[in-house]
């Protein structure tokens, strides 16, 4: 969702970074075919752009000397990369800047949430109970640090039919409207299983890919206004 809004806002005209927060499990550079390494300059750290679109992106990938090999770090380590992934990178002028975090209340969000002037969380879910379990306990994690939740994606929410276009729901029934209203949150767009897409992250080319009919952008846009 990260790597789709990202896309999205940088394709309608702004300017964004992605900071892949992600540290031990990355995936950022894979879904937009980053492979270069990040360089360190005079004035700090230079993100690798993706190119298509030209998005500065910052990952832990990108200083490693193969993508498969593991970061073995305990929290200290994992949330001082963070802090400078923000602080030594040499973002340059940008509207927007994505974080992508993993799921759960671990150090990367809590050093995300603490220390970054966020203007607000998007949750993304999907249709199981146990990911609905997660997605409450970062929303209370959220509230408790004072930080805007500007929203709820539930990902996964369903496939179409190729042939008659149903709607099958293959993980369960849909939750996200429930969810969003028992946490008194937005429910910013139900996205679906899309081949389509999953093909083309694989092949680390998500830019070509466009939202269409599900409104993410232009909620995200006018939850950050309101806040």
């Amino acid at each position: 969702v990260t790597g789709l809004l990202a896309a999205s806002f940088a394709r309608a005209g702004y300017k964004v970074g992605i900071l892949d927060a992600d540290i031990t499990g990355p995936s950022i550079p894979k879904m937009f075919g980053v492979r270069e390494r990040a360089t360190a300059g005079e004035h700090g750290l230079y993100p690798v752009k993706s190119k298509t679109l030209g998005i500065p992106i910052m990952s832990i990938n990108l200083l490693l000397e193969r993508e498969e090999d593991p970061v073995i770090w305990r929290g200290p380590i994992i949330a001082g990369v963070v802090k400078q992934f923000w602080g030594d990178v040499v973002w340059g002028e940008l509207d927007y800047l994505f974080v992508d975090l993993p799921p759960g209340t671990g150090d990367a969000p809590l050093t995300v949430m603490q220390s970054l002037p966020l203007d607000g969380i998007v949750v993304v879910s999907s249709p199981q109970d146990l990911a609905v379990m997660v997605v409450k306990k970062a929303v209370k994690m959220a509230a408790m640090l004072g930080i805007p939740i500007l929203g709820l994606v539930e990902n996964m929410s369903y496939a179409v039919c190729p042939h008659c276009q149903e709607k099958l729901e293959l993980f369960g029934r849909s939750q996200g409207g429930a969810v969003a209203d028992a946490l008194q949150i937005p429910l910013l767009a139900s996205l679906p299983i899309d081949p389509a897409l999953a093909a083309l992250c694989d092949e680390g080319r998500i830019e070509e890919y466009e939202l269409k009919e599900t409104g993410l952008v232009e909620a995200v846009r006018a939850r950050i206004k309101q806040k």
